[in-house]
């Protein structure tokens, strides 16, 4: 497929300011994309945003992806991520994602000979992925970040697995499934008065703790499954918790 022809074809595109082989276009107010060529020129590397385009940040972003390609496919075919990304002045991003078609399925209704050919590809935070995702997993976190809100704060990549016996409140899944730090705050605290409670949580280095409550929380160290518990205020708790899963 000649992958230029069709971009430059697209209503309104027009060439991307300091960046060779790389065009922006815009399809309804608020909504931007900008997309270059892979550094062979066969794929198209997308970017996106909604009421938040920052072009600067586009140029950065899809430069960052051509010169890092294959480093990002290598870390996770399906949703590949790579820190040491330097965002324009402002931004908070350090890391960049690229995500396969086979997880964003863009293009599929008005161009699906297209699809294949498209990588998308957001600034993003390193924590937010651990490079083991499988497809599945990959869809899943491609829906749950918010990829085209440029503004976004980081959603740290978490699996948990809790059993509250106060509310009778318990995972559904057979091990720890993804979720968001918010939903593991609210189970710790909800774990209180539970005898017997438990909440595991894992980030994105595979190190996971469990907490019991036992009259008070206690946490351990649970990769092994042998970590000693200690008991811990649920103020502690929670900074313990923000701060392993933005390591």
């Amino acid at each position: 497929m000649d992958v230029r022809a069709v971009v430059t074809a697209f209503s309104g595109a027009a060439p991307l300011p300091g960046l060779p082989d790389a065009w922006h276009w815009s399809p309804a107010p608020g909504i931007d994309f900008a997309g270059a060529l892979s550094a062979d020129g066969k794929r198209l590397l997308q970017t996106s945003g909604r009421d938040s385009y920052d072009e600067d940040l586009a140029v950065a972003t899809l430069r960052f992806a051509r010169e890092h390609e294959d480093q990002m496919v290598a870390r996770n075919s399906f949703l590949g991520a790579l820190e040491g990304f330097e965002p324009p002045a402002g931004r908070r991003f350090d890391a960049v994602v690229t995500i396969a078609p086979q997880v964003h399925r863009f293009y599929r209704a008005e161009k699906p000979e297209l699809t294949e050919h498209v990588r998308l590809t957001y600034p993003a935070y390193a924590c937010e992925f651990s490079g083991e995702e499988s497809v599945d997993e990959a869809v899943t976190r491609y829906r749950m970040l918010g990829l085209t809100d440029l503004d976004r704060a980081p959603v740290p990549f978490l699996r948990m697995r809790f059993a509250n016996t106060r509310t009778r409140g318990r995972s559904t899944n057979k091990g720890r499934g993804l979720t968001d730090p918010q939903r593991l705050l609210g189970e710790l605290r909800a774990i209180e008065g539970g005898a017997g409670s438990f909440v595991e949580f894992e980030n994105r280095h595979g190190t996971v703790w469990r907490v019991e409550w036992h009259g008070a929380w206690y946490l351990a160290e649970w990769t092994t499954q042998n970590g000693a518990p200690r008991e811990i205020g649920i103020e502690e708790l929670i900074q313990f918790a923000v701060a392993r899963l933005h390591e």
